[in-house]
Parts: structure tokens; sequence; C-alpha cells
């Protein structure tokens, strides 16, 4: 007994001075900050280590202007351009080379000298020392009176792309930012600043927008937004588009006027961002003059800063204008142009672009559908319930998209619309810093530092097992309800967090999948037996199987499933908007419209036919006798099963469209009528313009009809002929059919494919669209 006794301390010894050879407690710490550093960064930097550091530890850590003695250990901030931080030589790498002698680079190592352990952060300049704490505290592991570091630790890094910023536009139409108060601008922007980001435009009170939510106005905000980047030495941008008539003397100087009076207003100022003609619809021969003279008053006031426009909505004429400008007169005005949605293409542009003039992303990493780069795979019950702006954490997907384009850039500064796509903030940050930095090590140190450092593996797989709910047939997708039983037991484990703004929007997430799942297979599994109903209208009259049909599709809400789950996703809900400003609900919470983040008020919306049907069973009563009646249910319940050897295809929705080959590069089509309450069909709600659709092992000896429905023109080819119709409905759902030729189906395959009609007069929601396809065997 005695000897195993004397092995176990032995072992403890062990682990022990195993323990302090790798890990220092910096607990008992002060904090020393060399005065070359600027000094309102000297500030912000104390007041992050203070606060950041306190919230997590309950340490205090004060700031000194001495040297410590050998009871404690010392944080000490300085520039790698200086030579001493009070009186004692900053231990400094000679090569010039090295990370921490780039711009925005930073060195963080630790330093042993009798018994005395310094952390060194260094940064090549103001800035880059608020980066390196940053890196201090995602990499420290933070507890409960405790703050333990590898006395090892020796980082060097400096950021790949030289811009790497966010839009938060304290405006009306945003889901959350208009709810803020400055100290929750300060903190936000805090945060993603100590992720590597650099950068922050906003959207200056251009007219008269008011939110019910605002806590001061847009011309107050405007100041403190650029009062709080110039305390963390980030850039501060703003949006500046011209939608007045430029040709008009008149209003050109009161345009002029107005942008001067609100750059006279903000402390710093660093880039105007000009978006084209989206919105506006000046030719750029009237533009380039004005952003000359724009960019004079700026320097009145900003002398260091510069203007960047966007081709946004310009004709290839007026982009071609454009280049000829700046070949011609190279204005040294102009600082870069900006590729955002509905401009060139970013390698276009970056090769069409001169040398000196710089290029700049502008990502939308807000929106999931009729965007630049929507959910992939994304299911209509999705598009149809958290829609547009919903919470939308997909780390895999953003990070491919910033590495497809950022080696055309220097850099970004994303296009955001609220808090919910805060997880994709981080990964382009720090992408935009490291393009090889993995995913799963930003989440990590995203769930560290934002919730504990004993969730930093569960949280990450958590937030990764989210964006796989959205990758493809939800129905089939059966990895939703484990991964919201691995959400539900951390949400249990951890109630420390339920305060926590960013834990509360990925537990919601979870209910909110699981839940929309549930009822997408109840629902559908309801329609079918309501057709079912329907196909014995024969047996039992229109008006019994009408009757017994809608009494079936209707126990979707009179017989609702899944309440517990229903429950917790409108508490979250309401926990978000007073954690945050989230605004889920435009009746329950004012959000601007429907479309920004409403999450709560589709909750609900139904995701099988009840709406559709219940309108069509009213006309179908109204019609004069019953075999009519019986042709149009027929119609219905025959919609999506054709018969043997025929084909049907719901375009662009995913869970039922197998021979459908093209896809939307912008998502455009899933529908948006009626604020989002549109009673339509739900396959009339996707589409495409001109959609391609392949058959394989047809029957060469069969005569085959296509029919289509949708609106407005179908210009139908199959393997190149074009067809004519010989029924042509135009209307909303109406049905066009076409005689497929004998002599394409020789080979057992067809191609079928659409031209676009002409209709560029027309906006994009009145182009003619293809919602249905069926190809039936004769």
């Amino acid at each position: 007994m005695r000897i195993i006794k004397i092995l176990l301390l032995f072992i403890f010894s062990l682990s022990m001075s195993f323990l302090s050879a790798k890990d220092i407690d910096l607990f008992r710490s002060s904090v020393i900050i060399s005065t070359d550093i600027k000094p309102k960064v000297q500030l912000s930097a104390m007041r992050i280590l203070q606060e950041e550091v306190k919230s997590r530890t309950g340490i205090e850590w004060n700031k000194t202007d001495t040297w410590t003695s050998s009871k404690t250990h010392t944080i000490a901030l300085a520039l790698s351009s200086s030579k001493k931080l009070a009186d004692r030589d900053i231990p400094l790498r000679d090569d010039r080379t090295l990370p921490e002698w780039q711009p925005e680079g930073f060195r963080i190592f630790m330093e042993s000298n009798n018994a005395r352990s310094t952390l060194w952060i260094i940064g090549s300049d103001s800035r880059a020392v608020i980066f390196g704490i940053g890196e201090f505290l995602r990499t420290a592991k933070m507890q409960k009176k405790s703050i333990l570091i590898d006395d090892g630790l020796d980082i060097a890094s400096s950021p790949t792309y030289e811009l790497r910023g966010h839009q938060l536009g304290y405006r009306n139409t945003a889901n959350s930012y208009d709810a803020w108060t400055v100290e929750q601008y300060d903190q936000y922007i805090r945060e993603l600043v100590l992720f590597g980001t650099n950068a922050v435009e906003n959207i200056p009170p251009l007219k008269k927008d008011i939110s019910p939510h605002f806590k001061i106005s847009r011309e107050e905000m405007n100041v403190k937004m650029s009062e709080i980047c110039d305390s963390y030495d980030i850039e501060y941008w703003v949006w500046t588009p011209a939608v007045i008539d430029l040709t008009d003397p008149e209003l050109r100087k009161k345009e002029l006027d107005f942008h001067e009076a609100n750059y006279k207003k903000v402390p710093r100022l660093d880039n105007i961002f000009f978006p084209g003609g989206d919105p506006g619809h000046n030719h750029p021969r009237d533009v380039m003059p004005f952003l000359k003279d724009l960019h004079a008053r700026l320097q009145k006031h900003h002398p260091n800063a510069g203007i960047w426009i966007s081709l946004q909505g310009f004709s290839q004429e007026q982009i071609d204008y454009f280049y000829q400008y700046l070949r011609e007169n190279q204005p040294n005005w102009l600082r870069g142009v900006v590729s955002g949605p509905s401009s060139p293409s970013i390698s276009e542009t970056r090769y069409q672009l001169p040398k000196q003039y710089k290029h700049r992303h502008y990502p939308d990493i807000t929106h999931n559908v009729r965007c630049d780069y929507p959910a992939l795979n994304f299911d209509q019950a999705f598009a149809l319930t958290i829609g547009r702006e919903g919470i939308n954490p997909q780390p895999v997907y953003y990070a491919k998209i910033h590495g497809k384009y950022a080696p055309f850039t220097n850099g970004f500064i994303s296009y955001s619309d609220g808090c919910h796509d805060d997880v994709n903030k981080v990964i382009w940050s720090q992408r935009g810093w490291d393009p090889q930095k993995s995913i799963r090590d930003i989440l990590m140190e995203y769930s560290k530092f934002y919730f504990n450092p004993e969730l930093e593996t569960d949280a990450t797989e958590g937030i990764l097992g989210l964006e796989q709910n959205w990758m493809g047939s939800l129905a089939d997708i059966g990895s939703v309800e484990p991964t919201l039983a691995f959400w539900k037991t951390l949400e249990k484990r951890y109630p420390e967090l339920s305060k926590n703004w960013r834990w509360q929007m990925l537990v919601l997430r979870a209910y909110y999948d699981a839940y929309v799942r549930q009822r997408l297979i109840n629902e559908k599994g309801l329609e079918q037996q309501a057709n079912k109903i329907l196909e014995q209208v024969k047996k039992l009259g229109s008006e019994l199987v009408m009757k017994e049909a809608l009494e079936i599709v209707n126990k979707a809400d009179t017989e609702p499933i899944e309440q517990p789950s229903r429950k917790k996703i409108e508490q979250y809900c309401d926990d978000l908007f007073q954690s945050i400003g989230l605004q889920t609900s435009v009746e329950k919470f004012q959000a601007s419209n429907s479309q920004r983040g409403c999450i709560l008020d589709f909750v609900d919306y139904p995701l099988n036919n009840r709406w559709w049907l219940t309108d069509q069973f009213e006309e179908i009563k109204k019609l004069d006798n019953e075999e009519e009646k019986a042709a149009r249910i027929e119609t219905i319940y025959s919609w999506g099963n054709p018969s043997s050897g025929s084909y049907y295809d719901d375009v662009s929705n995913i869970a039922n469209s197998i021979h459908v080959k093209s896809t939307v590069y912008d998502a455009v089509d899933f529908g948006w009528w009626d604020s989002g309450y549109s009673r339509w069909r739900l396959s009339s709600q996707v589409y495409q313009n001109d959609p391609v659709l392949e058959y394989e092992d047809l029957d060469p000896n069969a005569r085959y009809i296509v029919r289509v429905a949708g609106y407005g023109d179908a210009l139908i080819r199959i393997d190149g002929y074009r067809l004519e119709p010989v029924i042509y409905n135009k209307e909303q759902d109406g049905i066009k059919e076409f005689v497929v030729p004998k002599k394409v189906v020789g080979d057992g395959g067809i191609r079928i494919t659409f031209d676009r009609p002409e209709e560029s007069h027309m906006r994009w929601k009145n182009y003619s669209r293809i919602s249905d396809v069926w190809l039936i065997k004769r």
C-alpha cells in the first residue's frame, strides 16, 4: 500500500510539473503600454483587456507605467518601430521580412527572466496591437479566476488581404442593427476587430428612414460609429449613392452640399463607396465628374480619404465608357472599384482595371435566396419559412466563396443587414487574414471566445451540423433531429449561456430546422392522403371528396405537431429581441418588412397545398356540372403523379426535380409574392426562366407530349428543335402543351431547353417563368 501511495504521489508531482512547464496562469498580471501607440488605441487596448478578461474570468487587470515585481506577470504592448518600453529594451527581431514588421502584423510571445514572465504583444502599428490582443484572447483559455497560456507561446502573423470589413448600416431595413445602442455597436465592432476586421461601413442618413427601434438618430449614430472605428484605429467607410438626376445643376449642387455636410460631422472617414447604378440611373459620363467634385469636398475634411465606385446596374455601354474614362483621364482621385451584386464578374473587373486602382469585393453573406450567393441545395420548405434573411451560419460554404474570389481583390467589405450572419462575418475576417486557416480552427476559436473553452469542440460540431441541415432535400436529411438532440444536450448542460445572443441564435436554428422538417413530412403525408380521397371523385361525388380532402390537409392546423418545439422557437425569438434586437416578426417585433428575417411570422407557413386547395375548391364549386368538377379534381390529384412511363418535375424544388440540370445562380427562383403569404400552389412558387431538363431510357416507339405550367411564354426546344404549341395559356399556372417529334426520341433520350423571351423592359418578377414540366407518354 505504501508503495502504491508513493507511486501515486510521484505521478501527481510529475503531472503538476508537466502542467507548470506548459501553462502559465496570468491571474496576477498588470499591463504596461508603450506611449508610442496612438493615444486612443492605448485607451482602447486597456479597455479591451480589462473588460474582456473580467467578463470571462472575474480577473481585473490594472495598468502600470513601470515594470512590476517578480511576483506578478506583465502584459507588455509595444510597436516594432520602438526601441524601449519604460526604460527596458523591447526584444525585437532584426529580420524586417517577419510578420511583426508588415502592415497590421504582430508578434505575441512569452519572455521569462529571473522568474518574471512578460507576455509581449508587439505590433507593426497601433492597429496591429489590437489584432495581437485579439489573437491572445482567442488563444488563451479563460475560466473563472484563471487565464492560461502556453509558456512557449510565440505567434507572429500578418494579414494576406489588406481590407477585411463588414457593412453595419444603422437603418430601418436592418433586422437588428437599428435596435442597437452606441454601447452595443462599440462591443460588436470591437469583437469583429478581435477576429481581424479592419473596416466598418455605415449607410449614413440619405433620406427619411425612421425605425421604431432607433435609440438615437441616424445622424448621431453616424458620428458615433466613426468615433468607435477611430478608437480602434480601423477604417470607417460610408455607402453613398446618388439617386437624383446628376444632369440637373441645382439638384447636383444640393447633393454635393448634403454629402459634404455629413463628412464635416464625423471625426474619421477613410473611404466613400458610390454604388454605381444600384440605386441610381445616372450614366458614368455624369457620375465620374460628380465623384471628382465630391472628392474635392471630401478632401477638405478628410485629406486621406478616397473614392470607390461599383459598376452595379451599369449596361455594357456604360461599363465600356467607364474603362475608357479611366484610360484617358487616369483620375488620381479614384482609389478603386467595388465588385458587388449585379456587377461584372470579379475576374473580368480585375483584368480590365488598371493596376494603380484597387479592387474590393462586396460579398453578400447575409441572404439565403434572391442574392449573389444563395444557400446551395436549399429546400423549398426553408425558403418559405426561414426565408431570405434567416439565421444562416454556413462556414464551409462562405469559406469556399472567399477562396474563389479573394485572389482577384485587395480584400472585402461584406454586405450585411443584421447579426444573424455573425458566423459568416468571422469566417471572412479570419480567411481574409489567413486564407489557409482551417474552418474548424476558426470555429473553435469562435466557440471558445464567445461561449466557453469547454465548448470549443462541441459548439464547432454543432455549427457545422446546422450547415448540413440545409444541404439538400429536407425530408431526406436524417441528421436534422440528431443535430437538435446535440444542441438540446448543450442547452441543458450550459444554462449560463441562455442570455448569450450568439448561443440563442444557434440553439433556435436547431429547433427551427427540426420543427420545419417534421411539419414538412407530416403535411406532405396529409396531402397524399387527401389525394387518395380525391381519386374517388367519380364514386363519391365532388362535394364529399373536396370536404373530406380539406379536413385532412387542414389537420396541419387543427392537429398541430411538435408544439413543445414550437414554444421553444417563440421563446428564443423573444429572447433574441431582448438580447440583441433581432426582429423575427413584423407584428410582434416591428420588423421593417416580412422579408427581413421574420422567421417567427413564417414558422407555420403551409408546407402542403391546403391554401391553394381551399381556393381551387371554391372555384370548382361554381362550375356548372359534375363532369367539369370531376375533371378539375382529377387535374389536382394527378398533378405530381403522372401515369406510368411519364415524368414530372417541380422545377427548382430540390426534392422533386430529378431531370432538371440547370440552377439559378442568384436563387430568384424562390418566388416572393404577397409579402411571403402567397396562396399559390407550392410548385408555382419555385421556378426557372429557362430551365434545362434531360431524360434517358425513353421508349423510342412511343409518342410523348411536353406539358408546361408557369407564367408568360415558354419558348421550348427539344434537342435544339423549336416546337410549336398545341395548347398555350400564358396566365399564372396556365398550361402549355407541345408534341415531341418522334425522330428525337429514337435514341431513347431528349434534352429540353427554353429560349429567353425579350423582356428587358419588365421587372424581373414579371419575367416569364417555368414552374412545372411533364413529359407524358401517350
